[in-house]
């Protein structure tokens, strides 16, 4: 089974599942697919996270590759330059890109099949061509004022000075040629070879600070996921620099808490999603960072139910809130990061004959990241640094070879030991809240995958509550008496995709979110 948001990458990730490929296999097939036929999400020039049950060890693993600030990204360069909060485009957003050093990792650790064959279907669909989905057509629409500022951008993706409409076809040779590259030699051709000297090349050229020192010290990390349990079910998530721990503590919090009993949406229920997210987002905003950074016992005490039991009695049912962060001695509370809202990811899962599973994210962080192409490459480049803020003292302040605060998360359910659901809610600062109204869906609710993921939610931004339009006049009436403020959720939830795994019979039950042009397909 395999789930992802567009319908080509699925297809290119079954047929590796057909050939005989494992789960691992095919994700990184529909990765590069995917990088290739929705440019504005995602590409070979930013970030991905992974969770990999693998069957024959029956453990689970965290990798992450994202990448780090230049070496020359030091306070003093941001404060010669006169900034006082980090651009969100142009060449200092840009850190190293990891994705291709995940995929990598990936199939040198747990795959079957190498990168000339992996990248086949991409590298087709970059040179031939392929068909612009709906979705994907309405963003690159959104983002012709962006591309059209940078010549190599406007020059790949505005063929004609215009972008292409739903049905067209799109290609980019230039990328095709750069992923030819890596097919051939690999991961080095990306962070050693003629990619890493032009990308180099090209942000140098628009006073930039990374160097080839920093594309070649780029490595992935494989890391322990983190975990609470939640009515009996174990939550798996990827510890700092990014946000599980956010949808960790939101589950913390309300397991105190009979959602059953409340009703889904109901206000009720979404207060208390609403309640649990301020509050657990107010810790995000004093601590997430490199995890480098971050004081040492922070983490720890955020994921505990000792913490959570501490904090749940600040939550009234009957009245919005607002939070401060926890206090942990090494950190001011007072020191508090607001979040930067960009959320163009995408996500899938796969799940194999044998039992391995993969939970993956990747993504740019902006609509076509920080609106560069990296000269003729045909490679968007993220703006992932744009998540480092420049206060003195932060832990997520800018600095050296370091990590920023991130948003991407693929999460798992764990049941009786061995993966029950594997799932991903993209969308920026909207995952970790949606991770923690998906696993409600899941265990409270009784709900199926698809279910899970198509029934309407809730997004807290800044000071409003966005709701889906599935959501009643009554209930925003009564959520309006408690001190929401409510507005219209359509466009801001994100996209689902997941797979549920039934231990006894081995079936997998997929479900691909209507909000996005996807496909949850198996055989």
């Amino acid at each position: 089974m395999i789930a992802t948001s567009q319908a080509l990458a699925s297809a290119a990730g079954l047929k590796v599942l057909q050939d005989g490929g494992n789960a691992i296999d095919a994700a990184v097939t529909a990765a590069g697919v995917i990088a290739v036929v929705e440019p504005s999400m995602n590409g070979i020039g930013g970030d991905l996270f992974a969770i990999v049950y693998d069957a024959k060890t029956t453990r689970l693993y965290g990798l992450d590759s994202s990448g780090r600030s230049a070496h020359r990204a030091t306070p003093e360069e941001f404060a010669r330059r006169r900034l006082t909060d980090m651009p969100s485009s142009g060449p200092l957003p840009v850190n190293v890109p990891g994705a291709v050093e995940g995929w990598h990792q990936l199939l040198s650790r747990f795959g079957t099949i190498d990168f000339s064959k992996a990248l086949r279907p991409a590298i087709g669909y970059a040179r031939d061509g392929f068909p612009v989905q709906q979705l994907m057509a309405a963003e690159w629409l959104e983002n012709v004022p962006k591309l059209a500022a940078d010549p190599a951008a406007k020059r790949t993706f505005l063929p004609n000075g215009e972008p292409p409409a739903e049905g067209e076809l799109f290609a980019n040779p230039s990328l095709a040629r750069s992923l030819e590259q890596i097919a051939a030699t690999g991961r080095d051709a990306f962070y050693t070879g003629a990619l890493a000297k032009a990308i180099v090349s090209d942000l140098q050229s628009r006073d930039g600070l990374l160097e080839l020192r920093d594309f070649a010290e780029h490595t992935a990390e494989w890391v322990e996921p983190i975990r609470t349990t939640y009515r009996g079910y174990e939550i798996v998530e990827m510890p700092p620099s990014t946000q599980g721990f956010v949808a960790l503590e939101m589950l913390n919090l309300m397991e105190g808490f009979d959602v059953r009993a409340m009703g889904h949406n109901s206000a009720d229920y979404l207060h208390l999603v609403s309640e649990a997210k301020k509050l657990a987002f107010a810790d995000r905003a004093a601590y997430l960072a490199d995890r480098n950074a971050m004081p040492k016992d922070a983490l720890p005490m955020l994921i505990s139910k000792e913490y959570a039991a501490r904090r749940r009695g600040e939550i009234s049912m009957t009245q919005s809130g607002s939070y401060r962060p926890g206090h942990v001695h090494a950190i001011s509370a007072e020191r508090e990061f607001a979040g930067q809202d960009r959320g163009d990811t995408i996500y899938m899962t796969v799940a194999d004959g044998q039992g391995n599973v993969v939970s993956l994210i990747q993504s740019l962080f902006a609509s076509f990241g920080a609106g560069i192409v990296a000269g003729d490459t045909g490679i968007t480049l993220h703006n992932r640094g744009s998540g480092f803020v420049l206060t003195p003292g932060h832990p997520n302040q800018i600095g050296p070879h370091k990590h920023p605060l991130h948003t991407l998360v693929p999460a798992m359910i764990v049941k009786d030991g061995r993966p029950w659901a594997s799932f991903g809610v993209m969308g920026g600062d909207n995952q970790a809240q949606a991770h923690a109204q998906i696993a409600a869906n899941l265990i409270d609710f009784g709900m199926g995958i698809q279910q899970a993921g198509e029934a309407a939610r809730m997004r807290h931004q800044g000071d409003t509550l966005a709701l889906e339009s599935g959501i009643g006049a009554g209930v925003r009436r009564e959520l309006e008496a408690r001190g929401h403020v409510i507005a219209d959720g359509r466009g801001a939830m994100g996209g689902f995709q997941g797979i549920l795994i039934d231990a006894k019979s081995g079936v997998l039950m997929g479900g691909s979110d209507l909000r996005k042009d996807g496909l949850a397909i198996g055989w």
